[in-house]
């Protein structure tokens, strides 16, 4: 295999510094299967590595109208049938598709859903509806469907027919649930036989091989089982256990290898040894297959699904675990594994020789990929939401067009070359590029511009940019790995500088950022944002990494100042803080180039007074002087309060004999008095109401009476008696005075 590594397009000359372009050419990279997978694609497999390569052509056949097709067969003329159902009885009905797509009802049930298909050696079509339901036979010619086998007249009278499969000699074998059983049914009809029954709870799937062994998958515990038909009387035998709870399909190729996809967690429900005969003796609550319920209800099972290998020697390996689908149908097609998935309605080609690896091959419009049929050239597909008849070539598709996501630079954009990783030669694939301004290509975008190795690309600037590539196949897709392909591409691209902003400061006087860290709790300050509800977010704004609560320490002597920031360049930011009074002019100061994003300062360093600060954030780290550009933003006024109140005189006098009167003035020369208190003789302090009672002013008036305790011992005959009062003002500066009465 040839690879080639190009880089395609023409990055435009340099602007000028006075352009404000971003400092550094970036990149847009997609390398990855979850990026690539992202994209739109027509005829393109995604690689599990993210390599692009030619897809199969896909084409539908038949849109039945219905929401749901369960099941699907096909015969030698290229006749495809159809096993349609509802949520209503009177569904279940069966469709013969021919290859050009028209489609002829060939079996009404009375059931809910056709479950399971085959076609008979003798080119009659079986059908197995659930349920409540039975196994129906069509003539190959066409006519009257007859009942083969009717489950309500067997001992075990199971409520699902899930699976079929027939023999050489043309005998049927029904995979039932509840409870779950294996039935054989004669090929000349008659009484129908139980192969086999376990303590499961479904028999999901069946398998029959060429050499007469017929594999069963359950569900409950995840059991694969093994039978020799041919062998009057042989015992089933677990071959394997799988780590997950049902088997939903299962798969042969050419060298005897058995395939089987897993689903959902596994249980703890125990299994008895094989084989059971008459009553199993273990009582088991029955519910439906999580597959059949998530298709039913089209939503996800949140373990995904695994797909394992029985190699013919007996020893199991899992090949692979996609954690976002729900398989459904394996088929061995070319020497590759296929496996129809849901919820998303994709198919993927399995790399059975290296573990781990899968192509993404189809992408389908419906929600569940449910079952395969083989042509002479490829594969029939049934889906559902919506049941729909697709067909899947063994040839490459004619057109293959991998369209990526919409790519978003977060700002104005000068887009350069587009290097590209690939295989093959040049020539195998275009490369085309687009932009625009708003998010959706449909609104006012750029036309789609080739990109070509010695041209220059005239693509329009702007913030968004979506590429796209045309793949010409060579080697089958659905062989040995493709010898093109595209394994990366990258786009380079210059957004043009933006100022930084300063999106939101919080002051809080009393409190200092340790140097070290670690204060104790009942010491410390919470500094936090606000939390504004409902407030419009900021565009492109990624929040700080750390907008949680700051916790420094109380200190009245200190002012912590912090702030939000954010570049829409994506630049690192350097700050400054200036500061100045209310009612002042000009800005002063405090501290220059600050890279942390919050700050610390005495408060001895501006007298007491209400102030501003004001922060300005600047790219200069990764700037020229004469290109980095800032942005600023003034903080909530706040105060600086240091000083104590100034009491006045306390006057203070005997009003009766137990009783003193007092009178205070006091002032603050910032804050408001906050509140006061007074003890006499040393007794317990008691809140002082000022007159007026609201403390709301920088001067506050007292007028009280206060009790004198009786714990106050005199001195010989004095009679001495000690006022104390202690005024506060908002910011707890303390002042306190006494007076003393006799």
């Amino acid at each position: 295999m040839m690879r080639r590594y190009l880089v395609l397009g023409c990055l435009a000359p340099v602007v000028m510094a006075s352009a404000m372009w971003g400092q550094g050419t970036k990149l847009w990279t997609v390398d990855r299967y979850d990026a690539m997978e992202r994209g739109t694609v027509d005829g393109v497999a995604i690689r599990s590595d993210g390599r692009l390569e030619p897809g199969p052509a896909k084409s539908m056949v038949y849109d039945t109208g219905k929401s749901y097709a369960w099941s699907l067969a096909s015969d030698r003329s290229g006749d495809g049938y159809i096993g349609l159902g509802g949520s209503a009885s009177g569904s279940g009905i069966v469709m013969r598709v021919t290859p050009d797509g028209n489609a002829t009802k060939i079996l009404d049930t009375k059931e809910l859903a056709v479950q399971a298909l085959t076609v008979a050696p003798d080119g009659s079509v079986l059908a197995a509806t659930s349920p409540d339901g039975k196994v129906y036979r069509v003539p190959a010619a066409g006519g009257t469907p007859t009942v083969v086998f009717d489950p309500s007249t067997t001992e075990e009278k199971p409520k699902y027919l899930w699976d079929l499969a027939t023999g050489r000699s043309g005998e049927v074998y029904v995979a039932a649930g509840a409870p779950a059983v294996v039935y054989r049914i004669p090929a000349n009809g008659g009484k129908a036989e139980v192969l086999f029954k376990t303590a499961d709870q479904h028999i999901r799937c069946l398998l029959m091989t060429n050499d007469g062994t017929l594999w069963a998958g359950s569900d409950g515990s995840g059991v694969i089982y093994r039978i020799d038909t041919k062998r009057p009387g042989a015992k089933p035998f677990a071959a394997y256990a799988a780590p997950r709870k049902e088997i939903t399909s299962l798969a042969l190729d050419n060298a005897g290898n058995v395939y089987a996809a897993g689903v959902g967690t596994r249980g703890n429900l125990p299994l008895p040894p094989l084989p059971v005969t008459g009553n199993v003796g273990v009582t088991i609550s029955f519910s439906q297959p999580g597959s059949s319920t998530a298709a039913g209800a089209n939503s996800l099972v949140p373990e995904g699904s695994e797909i394992y290998r029985i190699a013919k020697d007996g020893t199991p390996q899992r090949l692979v675990t996609m954690k976002d689908d729900v398989v459904y149908s394996l088929a061995f097609r070319t020497g590759t594994l296929l496996a129809a998935t849901g919820n998303r309605g994709r198919v993927y080609r399995i790399d059975v020789a290296a573990p781990g690896r899968f192509t993404d091959i189809a992408h389908l419009e419906a929600a569940q990929a449910m079952a395969f049929a083989p042509l002479k050239d490829g594969l029939l597909l049934a889906t559902s939401n919506s049941g729909k008849l697709f067909r899947l070539s063994d040839a490459p598709a004619k057109n293959s067009t991998y369209t990526s996501e919409v790519f978003d630079a977060q700002g104005y954009s000068q887009w350069g070359r587009v290097e590209t990783r690939a295989s093959g030669e040049p020539q195998s694939y275009e490369l085309w590029l687009r932009s625009g301004n708003v998010e959706s290509p449909l609104m006012g975008w750029s036309d789609w511009t080739r990109v070509n190795p010695d041209g220059a690309t005239t693509v329009s600037e702007g913030r968004y940019a979506q590429w796209k590539t045309v793949l010409r196949p060579g080697a089958s897709s659905q062989g040995s790995a493709s010898n093109q392909g595209i394994d990366a591409i990258a786009l380079n691209y210059l957004s043009r500088n933006v100022a930084p902003m300063v999106d939101e400061i919080v002051v809080q006087p009393g409190a200092r950022m340790p140097a070290g860290g670690g204060a104790q709790p009942n010491t410390t300050v919470q500094v936090a944002f606000p939390q504004t509800a409902g407030a419009a977010s900021v565009a492109n704004f990624q929040p700080d990494s750390n907008a949680t609560p700051l916790t420094a320490q109380k200190d009245k002597t200190a002012i912590t100042a912090r702030w939000q920031a954010h570049d829409d360049n994506g630049d690192d930011l350097m700050f400054a803080i200036w500061y100045r009074g209310v009612g002042e002019a000009n800005w002063r100061l405090l501290k220059d180039k600050i890279s942390d994003r919050f700050y610390s300062f005495d408060s001895a360093l501006v007298p007491d007074g209400s102030y501003e600060l004001k922060i300005v954030a600047s790219d200069s780290p990764i700037h020229t002087d004469a290109d980095a550009l800032k942005g600023e933003r003034v903080s909530p006024v706040f105060v600086v309060d240091t000083t104590p109140p100034v009491p006045g005189s306390l006057t203070a006098a005997m009003a009766a004999p137990q009783r003193i009167h007092a009178t205070l003035e006091a002032r603050d020369a910032t804050s408001p008095i906050a509140h006061a208190e007074y003890s006499v003789d040393a007794g317990p302090w008691q809140y002082l109401e000022p007159v007026g009672h609201v403390s709301d002013s920088l001067t506050e008036h007292y007028d009280f009476t206060a009790e004198i305790p009786q714990t106050t011992a005199p001195a010989g005959d004095a009679k001495e008696h000690v006022v104390a009062v202690r005024i506060y003002d908002r910011y707890d500066n303390l002042s306190a005075i006494k007076a003393v009465v006799r």
